[in-house]
């Protein structure tokens, strides 16, 4: 199989758009400033970091972990492919990150230096039974490279995001929040359309019970309903409710992009994390060239790369899932 030029762009867009958009939030993190309903939001930095304009969080930092991880040719279902991320994530805190979430703190910091896969997921589930509260939005903010290594295979993103999770996350609406949004991703890559609930057919029937109900608040209810949004529910409500309540322009349809983004800055609270996983959806809708040349040539982060090098990481990380079908 070989995607189209379109299908590329798509994919490369889930990437770029994660980047763009979560260093576009950062500066609205926490309501400081908050976006007002008449702003557009700029790409200013700060934030927690605080951030250059244009570098992107914690959030694609881990984005790039995995990323890196599947461009390698690593298929991140196995032990081999999940220690390579885990030991990505590990290297990256040890590093002096500017933001790092609590939870994931956490884990890795118990981990110890060079954890396997294993060792993660024993720290992650024993974390979860000491406090049953494992279900925050950080492996959620991650997720958009997975599926671009399984392009055509919608069981191994489902698997293969569930395992990613799992190594941070426990929590099982954090697990199969990740598995619904690789898959609308998949989905918008490979077809060109917005559709969070293709994925529903994959879960438990349970999961998809529970989502079913969510997906339905978060197009129904206003977007400012899911603040705070530190839950991985209420981070994906705010990022579904964002993108299919703003309309899509007639004359410009791909600047959806930009003002589905400004809708889910104006939610608030932890915004750079809701940006991303909404930039995630959108720039693997519209593409790559959806996103504003400007912001993309401030784009760079962890571990020092500019923004264009993940489109390299992208193209080796959906070549290395094609050569293996």
């Amino acid at each position: 199989m070989k995607l189209t030029e379109s299908q590329s762009d798509r994919a490369i867009g889930a990437i770029v758009g994660t980047a763009v958009a979560d260093a576009l939030g950062a500066h609205y993190e926490f309501d400081r400033p908050r976006l007002g309903a008449d702003e557009k939001a700029q790409m200013l930095g700060g934030g927690l970091g605080p951030f250059a304009p244009g570098e992107w969080t914690d959030d694609t930092t881990m984005a790039w972990c995995i990323l890196d991880a599947a461009a390698g040719g690593l298929d991140l279902r196995t032990e081999e492919g999940l220690t390579a991320v885990g030991r990505n994530f590990r290297e990256w805190s040890e590093s002096g990150p500017k933001d790092i979430g609590n939870q994931t703190a956490r884990v890795l910091n118990t981990a110890g230096e060079s954890p396997t896969a294993e060792r993660l997921r024993y720290v992650s589930e024993k974390l979860h039974e000491m406090t049953r509260h494992t279900g925050g939005n950080g492996s959620l903010m991650r997720t958009a490279p997975v599926p671009l290594r399984y392009l055509g295979n919608r069981p191994a993103v489902a698997e293969a995001a569930v395992a990613v999770s799992a190594l941070t996350h426990w929590d099982e609406h954090a697990q199969s929040g990740c598995a619904l949004w690789s898959l609308a991703i998949e989905h918008a890559v490979m077809h060109g359309e917005l559709d969070v609930r293709s994925g529903l057919a994959l879960l438990s029937p349970a999961e998809a019970d529970f989502w079913t109900e969510k997906l339905d608040e978060a197009e129904t209810e206003p977007p400012a309903t899911f603040n705070p949004n530190g839950w991985v529910v209420t981070a994906l409500q705010a990022a579904w409710s964002a993108i299919a309540q703003t309309p899509v322009p007639e004359a410009d349809p791909g600047s959806h992009y930009v003002e589905a983004l400004n809708t889910a800055i104006r939610i608030g609270n932890d915004t750079d994390t809701v940006a991303a996983i909404a930039g995630g959806l959108l720039g693997a809708r519209w593409g790559a060239s959806a996103v504003p040349a400007e912001w993309r040539a401030l784009s760079h982060g962890y571990p020092g790369i500019p923004g264009d090098f993940l489109i390299t990481l992208t193209h080796d990380a959906v070549r290395a899932g094609l050569q293996g079908r």
